[in-house]
């Protein structure tokens, strides 16, 4: 059995988002302030021993609007079943694949109320809505046509007041078959734990017991209950009667020497004090003593064992995570309702691991789980998932292509969360080729595309030296959004790989700015050959085929130099390649003559103009293509000032300006 998707309606950014989720490890990449942290709060909230709470801030922009248009049909006299249907609700909606499981639903029995022998799937609404004795006069009493700027006020107060939890259990085929089931029943069914991002880890102030010794007594509250293992149970009762014979001695000789420490009463000679002497009473507890007086040491060869916080935060950060998966897993073998279902969301693991020890552990995750099922379970599986959030590139990119969720926000009319699953939209045949060349990059270069703002795509090494001097060229003829300013991630992928990028770029909706050659040629021998722009026919570079839809054929140059600021530009990407600079017609082939046609003053070629600038420069580039790096590097440490090439100019300048994307790239085919 296992949560086989997720869905969300108007929680904070996650206005209306749906999460399919793998059989072992999700993981859940995405821009800060993308949802992510959102998407765990609300399962905490619904899954906490505490009674749910939620507060008007919790409500998503877009539910905001429904109060007031529940508001006003109540000032038009509406029927108040109507005014109920517009008032929000924060909803969680999971569906259930119990396949492996149809046999022996076991606590999920209460939610699977179809009736067809075929359906191995239920579907469980988690709502937090308006209680349904609550009269909609309680909600907006007092708020009239003249004071309806107070609405949110009255209601900030009164929704933890009026507000509850619902749990309903749906028939996936015929939704408006429907029951109510206790909240205790879907715990009962599915177990929900989290490990909270480990920050405090290096805080001196907080003392080693804190870390580890909770989770060891917790250990031995799962090993104490009647329903755990036999092994679990012997070694708490074993624990226990040591701490019984401990206990005997301080309720005698312990207890005499305490007592003795005490003043008598009458000794104060107080008006009053009556009362007969004092006396102590110690009890030890072994959860206690686990808790409290217990630290994690790491034993050495010659008896001496250092403290747990002598080693290193990330060897401290990854034993945490293994001790609160053993905790979590003990407490499942104690469970006497063993659950159906077991997420366990892991957020940031990422802290303090260096980039190896991030990638062994994406990989090692269920293998971990799978162990503890194997060596302590009788092989009997511990029906768990994983959901891990990240900023780690590296375990991004080291995860499998298809567990990866992406979260960003658009506006939609208010800013809100859209998820996208990479396994789904990279499925088809048709995407085959780049899906293999995408996830083979990511995990061998470990570039940030999920996580950064805007991003650049360059040729080579020469563009990815000079780009900060060309950002900062740029930056000082803005007027607004700097660029410097923006998380821009730069990739280096050659103009013959760039085009496996175009659909992976749409997909992330990121605004891309995609620098490459014109790479003009021209047919000699049967073959084609490199030359100045003004002696070429075609162009060999694969990225402005695919650009302009000519499929492997090469396009003729006159028609991309002919090719419009709206040709060059999509919803989320621009490509820029070489035009002439003002004043001229000369036009660059390559990054190297077009730097030294935009600065010709600096190699002695100020009097040269047209075809013969393009010749000139082409001839001085080709000196240089053995030592591009060489060659970039002697720029960006000249004192000497430059121009920018033109194209790469615009380029930046319009990456630089701070356009949010409200649309989707099949919307934007369709205008």
């Amino acid at each position: 059995m296992y949560i086989k998707n997720i869905d969300i309606s108007n929680f904070r950014l996650l206005r209306e988002v749906s999460l399919s989720l793998q059989k072992e490890t999700t993981v859940v990449v995405g821009r800060n302030n993308s949802g992510k942290t959102s998407l765990t709060e609300i399962f905490r909230r619904f899954f906490s021993t505490k009674n749910t709470s939620f507060i008007l801030e919790d409500f998503s922009l877009a539910s905001m609007s429904k109060f007031e248009e529940a508001l006003q049909a109540k000032l038009d006299g509406v029927e108040e079943s109507t005014i109920r249907t517009l008032i929000p609700s924060i909803e969680l909606s999971l569906t259930v694949d119990y396949t492996d499981d149809k046999k022996d639903y076991g606590a999920l029995s209460e939610f699977v109320i179809d009736l067809d022998e075929d359906t191995t799937e239920a579907k469980i609404k988690i709502c937090y809505q308006l209680k349904k004795e609550v009269k909609i006069d309680s909600l907006f009493s007092g708020i009239t046509d003249e004071n309806k700027t107070d609405l949110f006020k009255f209601l900030k107060e009164r929704i933890p007041q009026l507000y509850t939890t619902v749990v309903t259990a749906i028939d996936p085929i015929d939704s408006n078959n429907f029951a109510e089931v206790e909240t205790s029943k879907l715990k009962r069914s599915i177990g929900i734990d989290f490990i909270n991002a480990q920050r405090g880890l290096d805080d001196v102030t907080q003392s080693e017991k804190d870390v580890l010794g909770k989770v060891l007594s917790n250990i031995f509250k799962s090993a104490s209950v009647p329903t755990a293992p036999a092994e679990m149970k012997q070694k708490s009762i074993e624990l226990e009667a040591v701490v019984h014979d401990l206990q005997v001695k301080i309720d005698t000789e312990f207890k005499e020497k305490v007592d003795a420490l005490l003043p008598v009463l009458d000794d104060f000679g107080y008006p009053g004090l009556s009362d007969p002497n004092l006396s102590t009473e110690t009890s030890l507890d072994v959860k206690t003593i686990l808790e409290s007086n217990t630290t994690i040491r790491y034993q050495q060869d010659n008896g001496i064992s250092f403290p747990e916080t002598y080693n290193g935060l990330g060897s401290r950060n990854l034993i945490y995570i293994l001790f609160k998966l053993f905790e979590f897993f003990r407490e499942f073998q104690s469970n006497p309702v063993k659950i159906q279902n077991h997420i366990i969301f892991i957020e940031e693991p990422e802290a303090h691991l260096h980039p190896q020890m991030q990638e062994v552990f994406i990989r090692k995750l269920y293998e971990i789980a799978e162990q503890f099922s194997d060596t302590m379970n009788n092989k009997e599986k511990w029906p768990v998932q994983f959901i891990v959030s990240t900023h780690s590139t590296h375990i991004a990119n080291e995860a499998k292509f298809e567990s990866i969720r992406y979260f960003f926000t658009r506006k939609s009319p208010k800013l809100e969360t859209f998820i996208k699953d990479l396994n789904a939209e990279f499925l088809s045949e048709d995407k085959k080729l780049d899906r293999e060349f995408i996830h083979k990059y990511l995990t061998l270069t470990k570039c940030d595309l999920y996580f950064a703002d805007k991003a650049i795509l360059i040729e080579g090494s020469t563009e990815r030296i000079l780009m900060p001097a060309f950002i900062k060229i740029t930056d000082e003829k803005l007027t607004r959004k700097k660029l410097s300013s923006q998380y821009i991630s730069v990739i280096e992928i050659g103009g013959a790989y760039a085009h496996h990028f175009y659909k992976f770029l749409d997909f992330l909706e990121l605004k891309t700015l995609i620098i490459t050659d014109l790479d003009s040629t021209q047919l000699k021998g049967g073959n084609y050959h490199a030359c100045p722009v003004n002696q070429s026919t075609h162009t060999s570079n694969a990225g402005l085929k695919e650009w302009f839809n000519t499929g492997s054929v090469n396009i003729i140059i006159r028609r991309i130099k002919e090719k419009t600021e709206k040709e060059k530009t999509t919803v989320c990407r621009k490509i820029a390649f070489q035009v002439p600079e003002t004043g001229d017609t000369a036009c660059a082939r390559s990054f190297e003559d077009a730097f030294i046609i935009a600065n010709k003053n600096m190699y002695g070629l100020i009097d040269k103009l047209g075809d013969e600038l393009e010749n000139v420069a082409f001839s001085k580039a080709k000196e240089k293509i053995n030592s591009k790096a060489n060659y970039a590097i002697e720029l960006a440490l000249s004192k000497e000032s430059w121009n920018v090439p033109k194209y790469i100019t615009e380029g930046l300048t319009w990456l630089a300006e701070d356009v949010q994307i409200n649309k989707t790239i099949e919307e934007a085919k369709n205008e």
